[in-house]
């Protein structure tokens, strides 16, 4: 399977795609698709790479993530043995050249520009029942019920999931060094790094793996660490109340308390103390 560029199987002349993933793990392998992607997660939680981006999923969680967007899954299945998630796949050409520049559906078309590089929403109980049903509706009714998803969408409040996206499209040779760069990071964060080891894990030397990444992604290889890190570190301080920030702050990667506190307030706006209290 080619890491990048991702299609996403289907019939010819299908214009709208839903699929259900029933997985220990989401794919995985970093991967963009032409096709527009909002997802619903029913179970699991993990971290999610857009763009430039971590972010946190959990249930009731709705992605959007657009067209051509590099981005990447890593699930926890400790948290949650399965995962689950509902998706519609479509392009804004899928129902015809002209059908979202038409007046009566304006306020789509901005909707999808506002949210190129990615938003992430709350689902509530309506927008929960459009996914829920979606396994039972014919062709017709699926159309329908994306319309009604999408405009209830628009007026509600969302969060954004990456703030710079590398706009060329990647190769698949370039597909696979990036995805093997961010696999690495996610699975030796714990530990400490230097930037001879990554770039060699890119095959580079290390000032052209320097310029590389940050050409990509806009920032620096040890800011993506730190924020793989400190991900992690909100995780365990909801997740393992036993465990104090300390040991946390040397699970996570960090050397000294002092800097994983000054960089988890410089990311969340809080101490690592003040998080745990607000989701206890």
């Amino acid at each position: 399977m080619k890491v990048l560029p991702f299609k996403i199987p289907k019939p010819e002349k299908e214009a709208l795609v839903y699929q259900e993933d029933h997985e220990t793990v989401f794919y995985d392998k970093l991967h963009q698709h032409e096709e527009i992607q909002i997802s619903f997660i029913k179970e699991g939680s993990g971290a999610l790479i857009v763009g430039d981006s971590i972010n946190e999923y959990k249930p009731d969680d709705i992605l959007i993530i657009g067209e051509n967007i590099p981005h990447v899954f890593r699930s926890d299945p400790e948290a949650y043995p399965v995962s689950i998630m509902y998706t519609l796949f479509f392009t804004t050409k899928s129902f015809g050249k002209e059908f979202f520049n038409l007046t009566d559906l304006s306020a789509i078309k901005k909707f999808f520009d506002e949210s190129e590089y990615g938003m992430k929403f709350k689902a509530d109980e309506s927008k929960r029942a459009v996914f829920h049903n979606l396994k039972h509706q014919n062709r017709i009714e699926r159309i329908a019920s994306l319309l009604l998803l999408l405009n209830e969408l628009i007026h509600a409040e969302r969060q954004p999931l990456s703030s710079f996206v590398y706009q060329k499209k990647y190769t698949e040779d370039e597909g696979k060094r990036m995805n093997d760069v961010f696999q690495y990071a996610m699975n030796h964060f714990q530990d400490t790094i230097s930037l001879e080891d990554v770039a060699d894990v890119a095959f580079m030397s290390k000032n052209a793996f320097c310029r590389y990444f940050k050409k990509r992604t806009n920032k620096t290889f040890f800011q993506f660490l730190i924020e793989i890190r400190i991900e992690h570190a909100c995780k365990l301080l909801y997740r393992d109340q036993d465990l104090s920030v300390s040991a946390i702050s040397e699970l996570c990667g960090f050397q000294n308390i002092a800097n994983f506190n000054r960089k988890f307030k410089e990311l969340k706006g809080i101490t690592p103390t003040q998080y745990r209290q607000q989701t206890d």
